[in-house]
């Protein structure tokens, strides 16, 4: 039998034969229902090639030696260090269809970051690590955050956020709204899932990048900085504490006590939690191992320090 959906609608006929599946143009009640069926039977084959493809360890790691000499200690540390290494255990886990590279790269005095669609990177420009590694705070701040967690913390989140941007593109996650969100969510979700400590301090360090945007009880910009397709700095850092609240909120109740995260806004930031959570169950964990995911999680990926000021 041959099932043809063509353009002058689907019809079926008798034939010894292959299945033949064209792109269908929805005519009529009749015409509709057969070319859905059309769409389905094209998944149905299109899965198990897909399926068999995929397999975990698809992490590839590249530093890209700077253009620009300010940027070579940077380089080599981060070399020395195996700071992409480290992350490509931490990503081993899913199940790619392709390979997925890591990479740190010179950006002409641009700092930036971005996933790139046509080779399957993810790059951190040098210049985006060195503004990171400037505002570093000197010492622990007054709420516990210290250097070690500001750094690591900004650091996981920009390549877990283009890590998302990957996953959505490379294993064709639907995205029902803004996909910069998306992201964010799927970068602040996988921090959430390692240990209370380790998450503690990767969240707080994270949120530390936005200390200049929310100094002020007020916040004056160009109507124009609301067209990026990014939300607002300040934005991003209540969605951020929201979440981490919504999943833990005694690890995280000093951000309401403290009035970071608005009482008003905290209140509904467990159901936020949880669609994040059920978006991630359904669409993402049925391409992980779950096993390694878990064998990775219960590492320790932050340096110790010698004592974590208590949360008060």
């Amino acid at each position: 039998m041959i099932l043809t959906c063509s353009g002058g609608g689907s019809d079926i006929r008798q034939s010894r034969g292959s299945l033949s599946l064209p792109v269908p143009i929805f005519i009529g009640s009749t015409g509709w229902v057969l070319s859905a069926l059309c769409i389905l039977l094209s998944a149905m084959l299109q899965t198990p090639a897909t399926a068999a493809e995929a397999r975990i360890n698809r992490m590839k790691v590249e530093y890209v030696p700077p253009t620009n000499p300010a940027h070579q200690a940077l380089y080599e540390r981060l070399k020395e260090r195996r700071a992409l290494e480290k992350l490509q255990e931490i990503f081993s886990p899913f199940r790619l269809p392709v390979d997925l590279t890591l990479r740190t790269i010179g950006c002409d005095g641009v700092s930036n970051a971005w996933y790139g669609r046509a080779d399957h990177q993810v790059s951190v420009c040098y210049e985006y690590l060195a503004e990171i590694l400037r505002g570093l705070p000197k010492e622990t701040t007054p709420d516990g955050i210290t250097p070690v967690d500001a750094m690591m913390g900004q650091f996981f989140y920009v390549f877990a956020h283009e890590m998302g941007h990957a996953m959505f593109d490379i294993l064709a996650v639907p995205i029902f709204g803004n996909a910069e969100d998306a992201a964010d969510h799927f970068s602040v979700y996988i921090m959430l899932q390692f240990g209370k400590d380790q998450s503690r301090g990767l969240i707080t360090g994270a949120a530390y990048s936005y200390k200049k945007y929310v100094m002020d009880s007020k916040v004056t910009a160009p109507l124009a900085a609301f067209s990026d397709v990014h939300a607002a700095p300040a934005q991003r850092f209540y969605n951020l504490l929201c979440l981490a609240y919504g999943a833990e909120p005694k690890l995280f109740g000093d951000f309401v006590q403290k009035g970071y995260l608005p009482e008003g806004r905290a209140r509904g930031c467990k159901g936020e939690y949880d669609q994040v959570a059920f978006a991630f169950r359904d669409l993402i964990v049925p391409h992980l191992d779950v096993q390694l995911a878990k064998t990775v999680l219960d590492k320790t990926w932050l340096p110790e320090v010698e004592a974590r000021p208590a949360q008060n």
